[in-house]
């Protein structure tokens, strides 16, 4: 197994070759000495030649490979009335180009293949997507209408490990943040001094909690990574909440923090509100694109 400094370099030289150690060093967030000393373990351990990941390299990555990505896009999308009346929210356009494109073209451009997407509302419309995407298979939520979206992700419950999970109306500006390779189980944060939006408690880089407003927290975005074993323990975890009482009022995200937290060590990767956009409601879309409104 591969330390996370020893992970976050290899993985860094697996997108892109012949990188300096300072220039490692400023991506990664490692200081250069610990560069120096990682970079070394790794030509030892015959996981890079002339600073190039070796076969042997790759084969040690392997088990951080994200092997596929869960869409939740079964919803409404009420506060976007009236575009979505006729329209499910992911495939609202911005500027031309559908939400839910923003994402798709981040995980298919680092190879990820398999591509799920839970579909309720105005189902047959995602069919669209077939056209561009000719890989997505659809996992139909038949609940939709009726339970939260701990239901979509209870539909999707067995496909969890090593994937990523993304609420399906995000735009996606940086698509970076979309990667082959994770280490371990995270969500997307941005840190900030007040929200009253979803928000991350966190020590040390770990989510101690998860509530809706907050100080010195993290902004929580829907776009999260388990791990296998995470994914694993986390598809009976979802069954068991989804069956109680109350259990379908819940968001899937309150899985984890409110019911098992003892059980899970989420970290958070951090990042900005350049990099991702969530569009609430149909005032903050006519902002984005002129087109609305006329």
């Amino acid at each position: 197994m591969l330390t996370k400094k020893q992970f976050d370099l290899l993985a860094a030289l697996e997108r892109c070759g012949g990188r300096s150690q300072r220039s490692l060093a400023s991506e990664t967030g490692i200081s250069l000495g610990a560069v120096n000393k990682t970079l070394a373990q790794l030509n030892e351990a015959g996981f890079l030649q002339d600073g190039a990941v070796t076969p042997a390299g790759l084969d040690a990555l392997e088990p951080y490979r994200v092997k596929r990505a869960v869409f939740i896009a079964a919803g409404f999308g009420s506060r976007l009335v009236p575009i979505t009346l006729n329209t499910p929210k992911p495939l609202v356009r911005v500027k031309g180009k559908r939400i839910i494109d923003s994402l798709l073209d981040a995980v298919t451009a680092v190879g990820i293949s398999e591509i799920c997407i839970v579909r309720g509302y105005l189902s047959e419309q995602f069919d669209q997507l077939l056209y561009k995407y000719p890989d997505i298979r659809f996992i139909e939520n038949p609940a939709y209408n009726e339970a939260n979206n701990i239901s979509s992700v209870m539909c999707a419950r067995y496909l969890l490990q090593n994937a990523y999970v993304f609420e399906a109306d995000l735009l996606l500006y940086n698509p970076a943040l979309i990667t082959k390779y994770q280490y371990s189980s995270n969500y997307l944060g941005v840190p900030v001094k007040v929200t009253d939006d979803w928000c991350f408690t966190s020590k040390n880089g770990v989510i101690t909690g998860l509530q809706v407003g907050g100080t010195d927290c993290h902004h929580m975005f829907g776009i999260s990574y388990w791990s296998a074993e995470d994914g694993a323990r986390l598809a009976g975890h979802i069954e068991q909440v989804y069956g109680s009482p109350g259990g379908k009022e819940r968001y899937w995200d309150q899985v984890v923090f409110d019911y098992f937290p003892s059980e899970y060590r989420i970290t958070i990767r951090e990042c900005s509100f350049l990099d991702i956009v969530e569009i609430d409601t149909f005032r903050e879309l006519k902002k984005l694109d002129d087109t609305y409104n006329t």
